[in-house]
């Protein structure tokens, strides 16, 4: 095997560690409950999880999906997670390589992951991953301004920074006249940060890509919603996180794209 490939192998599993504590970020922080205490344990009989029924992905399949000690039903979402964060780390590793930059987007996906689960299924979004996310970006945009194509600490803070108010401020607009136009809320609060989370790491551009790629995939799941249960609110959060990304991975063409008028020839 080749080094890229042991590479490859390593940050496959690394993400997939990750992803067995972003399952506890998932579980606890709707709740308000520590990340940190108590360990690792069953939520049906509190029995606490060894480290042999703690492997990623491996203990999850070997125990079939039940606890060791009372045989409850472990949810699918845990394997499913550590698989997703998993193959996400490998797909980003492969894309940047292990440039200084990888490290500061793994963090970015690794907070996009929780807050998809999250939001799915609670219709929040913490804000230990919003505003820490928002924290983190432009912390990380001070020690590696190559996040914002520049060089100069200073530069790169402030890139962050304008990234972050035009990503929350573009949303919150939105909102704004959402609630106006159908006199109810339409907009909330964690999606603000997140989007401010977002321009934080990617900059004002990206952000702004962002805002308006998400509604394309946000429609879609709407409707089957509006005729599945008759109720047109939705979890805007996931899709402003798949707008985001396909922003990170090819924003920089789909501007190009637009700008040399490409649009107007489809």
């Amino acid at each position: 095997m080749d080094p890229n490939s042991l590479v490859g192998v390593f940050i496959f599993m690394a993400g997939a560690m990750t992803g067995s504590f972003l399952n506890v970020c998932i579980v606890r922080l709707p709740l308000e409950k520590s990340i940190v205490f108590p360990g690792s344990h069953c939520v049906a009989c509190r029995t606490p999880i060894q480290w042999y029924d703690n492997i990623p992905l491996i203990s999850w399949l070997l125990l079939g999906g039940c606890c060791r000690a009372c045989k409850a039903k472990i949810s699918f979402r845990y394997w499913i997670v550590e698989l997703l964060t998993g193959v996400a780390f490998f797909l980003f590793y492969r894309h940047f390589g292990l440039q200084t930059i990888l490290w500061p987007y793994l963090v970015m996906v690794s907070g996009f992951i929780v807050a998809t689960f999250v939001d799915f299924e609670h219709r929040i979004i913490p804000d230990e991953v919003s505003i820490g996310g928002m924290i983190a970006g432009v912390v990380f945009s001070l020690f590696v301004p190559q996040l914002h194509n520049v060089h100069s600490p200073f530069l790169g803070v402030g890139y962050s920074l304008l990234g972050l108010l035009v990503g929350g401020g573009s949303i919150y607009l939105m909102g704004v006249i959402g609630d106006a136009v159908f006199k109810k809320e339409t907009m909330g609060g964690g999606d603000v940060k997140l989007m401010g989370m977002v321009g934080a790491f990617m900059g004002w551009k990206m952000a702004l890509l962002t805002f308006f790629l998400a509604p394309f995939f946000g429609a879609v799941y709407g409707i089957i919603e509006k005729i599945r249960t008759k109720d047109s609110t939705i979890a805007y959060g996931p899709f402003l996180i798949m707008g985001a990304l396909v922003s990170l991975f090819w924003g920089d063409r789909i501007i190009d794209f637009i700008l040399a008028g490409g649009i107007y020839h489809l």
